[in-house]
């Protein structure tokens, strides 16, 4: 009963946080290869895929949104195929070409996964949602302005 109640928990943890995955393009350095260190929990495990995501650059793609769902075996190498469950709806054929390659670029050059030994008993075949997203351009900046308002005594 105990082991069902923390594989249910780990199911609804893997769902919340793989969901809640965003990489920002502009938000963050350039990363190395792969990251350092190993994986021991599931936000973790997102923030590895999160740091080696490098979108298209913005002259051979526009940005957009990209989920993909993977799964990973004990040793931190992919399990089964990876499925693209969404893509932003305003995007080219081109776009979304570019933005498969690029994730599946950075599933390649991330994986294995360097899972602790109970993480890797915890995730193994269990699939995790990762949403990228492109360098979104930041909107310009309007000027706000404060209007007197008279007041009646």
């Amino acid at each position: 009963m105990a082991a069902a109640t923390r594989s249910a928990g780990l199911w609804a943890g893997l769902l919340l946080l793989g969901l809640s995955c965003a990489a920002h393009g502009q938000d963050r350095p350039q990363p190395q290869d792969k990251p350092a260190g190993q994986v021991n929990t599931i936000r973790e495990t997102v923030e590895w895929m999160v740091r080696c995501w490098r979108p298209p650059l913005p002259s051979r793609a526009s940005p957009m949104d990209i989920t993909v769902i993977v799964s990973f075996n004990r040793s931190g190498q992919i399990f089964g195929r990876p499925k693209i469950t969404y893509e932003s709806a305003g995007a080219t054929d081109n776009d979304r070409l570019e933005y498969r390659v690029a994730v599946m670029e950075t599933l390649q050059r991330c994986t294995p996964v360097p899972f602790t030994e109970s993480m890797a008993g915890a995730t193994a075949g269990r699939p995790f949602w990762l949403r990228f997203e492109g360098a979104k351009p930041t909107p310009p900046k309007t000027e706000r302005r404060a209007w007197l308002l008279q007041k009646i005594l």
